[in-house]
């Protein structure tokens, strides 16, 4: 462990927990992965082998052993555990969205900030260089009236989050709603209303939204269409034409290093705010509980 590292512990050991949170976790100079537990023991201890890290047979084991928790795990588990994390005086990296529901989303953005330590959301496209250039060149140029989302997937049709019950539970709103949300959020000014939200039997939605300053917006978001590779494009338009953002293959790797060199700082400084901390987690959780009203689908 060299000087200054955060200890690291990572709850999960599910796709996105090995390929994106263990070797960055691993790999980067701030921080080492120290511990690993999840539900499946043998999981845990084959992705903790495998970055030199110890696999832990309780979560109370691996509070006692880190500076700071990761979370891949399923929300409504995310929100519980994270509490008690913060609660304990460890940084948090969380998923989103933060948690199954916005009184669950509440209760941890409230025991993060009562604990003072840094959280940040996993919003992965908004650590990519390539997405940070673009959202400069939009605030720098301004004048944008309105813009639109579009994530088209079919990841619960096959592949390896096929079998994710939170994810065929939850749908796409839950999971690839708070990045779009984000996107649109950070591009066009901070979206104050859901203004009408649709969501087909096949659980394919389409979203109405107004920014502050008043543009518009729409988000279209499936996990269920044959659409391969998946389709993920932001646009604003306005006073200076028409600008896209895409996604770059295989960059969630980039990103996670990017996103801890800022949770590192945070952590060495005692910084709490940060666009994509915990209150933005929650902001994200108003919104989608907002379109599943709106949709006829509660909580």
């Amino acid at each position: 462990m060299g000087q200054g590292q955060l200890r690291a512990g990572l709850v999960g050991a599910g796709p996105w927990a090995k390929t994106v949170h263990a070797p960055g976790l691993a790999d980067h100079p701030g921080t080492t992965l120290r511990a690993v537990w999840a539900r499946r023991p043998g999981a845990a201890k084959e992705l903790a082998e495998a970055h030199g890290a110890q696999a832990v047979d309780s979560f109370d084991e691996l509070l006692d052993q880190v500076d700071a928790v990761a979370f891949a795990v399923p929300p409504a588990v995310q929100a519980e555990l994270a509490a008690k994390a913060a609660e304990a005086g460890k940084h948090l990296i969380l998923e989103k969205p933060i948690a199954a529901d916005l009184d669950g989303a509440r209760r941890l953005a409230d025991a993060v900030e009562a604990a003072g330590v840094a959280a940040l959301v996993v919003l992965i496209l908004r650590f990519s260089p390539m997405t940070r250039e673009w959202l400069d060149g939009i605030k720098e140029a301004g004048g944008w009236r309105g813009g639109g989302a579009r994530w088209l997937s079919g990841a619960l049709l096959g592949g390896q989050y096929q079998s994710s019950a939170w994810r065929h539970d939850s749908g796409a709103l839950a999971d690839i709603g708070p990045h779009a949300l984000d996107l649109l959020d950070a591009a066009l000014g901070e979206i104050t209303e859901v203004l009408a939200a649709n969501r087909t039997d096949d659980d394919l939605w389409q979203l109405l939204l107004a920014h502050e300053g008043g543009a518009t917006s729409t988000a279209t978001l499936s996990l269920r269409l044959p659409i391969q590779p998946t389709v993920v494009e932001v646009a604003v338009y306005g006073e200076h034409g028409y600008r896209t953002l895409g996604r770059k293959p295989s960059s969630a790797g980039e990103s996670y290093t990017a996103l801890l060199d800022d949770f590192a700082a945070m952590a060495a400084s005692g910084t709490t705010s940060h666009p994509c901390d915990v209150r933005r987690g929650l902001h994200l959780q108003k919104l989608l509980e907002h379109a599943r009203e709106l949709a006829g689908h509660g909580k």
